[in-house]
C-alpha cells in the first residue's frame, strides 16, 4: 500500500497556495498583493503583462490559513471527485476559466481588491451535482444547493463584511455552466464510447 497522488490538479492547486502563503509571510504580505491579488475598479493597469497574469493568480493567494483552510477543505473534498469525472486537463480549464470571470467581474464592477480560491470552490460544489446525473435531468440536489448557497450569498452581500459574495455567485454560475454544458455533450460522447459494442466479431 502507498500513497498517490491521486488527484493532481486538486492537490498542486491546494499545495501552491499553502506554499505561497508561507512565503508571504517572509515578506510581510508583498508576495501575495504585488502577485497573487487584483485589484479593485480603477485600479488595473491595462499596460503592465503583470496585471494579466493576476486575473487567474488571484485564486493562488489568501489572507491568512482560516480563509485558505475553508475555501480547501471543500476543495480537497470535491475537487478529487470531479476530477476523476472530467479530466485534469478539463478540470484545470474549469478552475481558470472561473479565476478568470470572477478577475475581470472584480476590476470592472468592485472597488476592493480580490484574493483567494472561494470562487473556484463555489464552482465546484455547484458542478458536483452534475456527476451522476443523465441527460435531460435536472439533479434536485443542485437545486437545493442553489438555494441554500446561492440565497445564502445574496442575502450576505447586502451584509457589512470583507467576503467577496459576488465571487462566490460567479464561481457558482461557472460551476452551473460547466455542469449543463457537460450533459448536453454527453450523449455524442456515449454514443462514440458505446458504437463499437453494436457490431458483432468476427468467428
Amino acid at each position: 500500500m502507498k500513497i498517490r497522488y491521486n488527484a493532481p490538479v486538486t492537490l498542486t492547486f491546494a499545495l501552491l497556495s499553502a506554499g505561497i502563503l508561507i512565503l508571504d509571510q517572509f515578506t510581510g504580505g508583498n508576495l501575495i498583493l504585488r502577485f497573487f491579488s487584483i485589484p479593485g475598479k480603477g485600479y488595473f493597469n491595462p499596460a503592465s503583462p503583470l496585471e494579466y497574469i493576476r486575473l487567474f493568480t488571484h485564486i493562488l493567494g489568501h489572507a491568512g490559513w482560516t480563509h485558505l483552510l475553508g475555501n480547501f477543505s471543500i476543495i480537497l473534498l470535491i475537487g478529487p471527485i470531479l476530477e476523476e469525472k472530467y479530466g485534469s486537463a478539463p478540470f484545470l480549464l474549469m478552475i481558470l476559466t472561473t479565476a478568470l470571470v470572477t478577475g475581470v467581474i472584480n476590476i470592472l464592477f468592485f472597488p476592493t481588491g480580490l484574493l483567494g480560491a472561494s470562487g473556484a470552490a463555489f464552482m465546484m460544489i455547484l458542478l458536483a451535482p452534475f456527476t451522476n446525473t443523465k441527460s435531460g435531468d435536472i439533479p434536485l440536489t443542485f437545486i437545493l444547493i442553489v438555494v441554500l448557497y446561492i440565497t445564502k450569498q445574496v442575502y450576505s452581500s447586502f451584509q457589512s463584511n470583507s467576503i467577496a459574495e459576488f465571487a462566490h455567485l460567479a464561481g457558482g454560475a461557472c460551476g452551473s455552466i460547466f455542469g449543463f454544458l457537460h450533459l448536453h455533450r454527453e450523449p455524442e460522447i456515449r454514443e462514440e464510447i458505446f458504437l463499437p459494442s453494436d457490431s458483432q466479431p468476427d468467428d
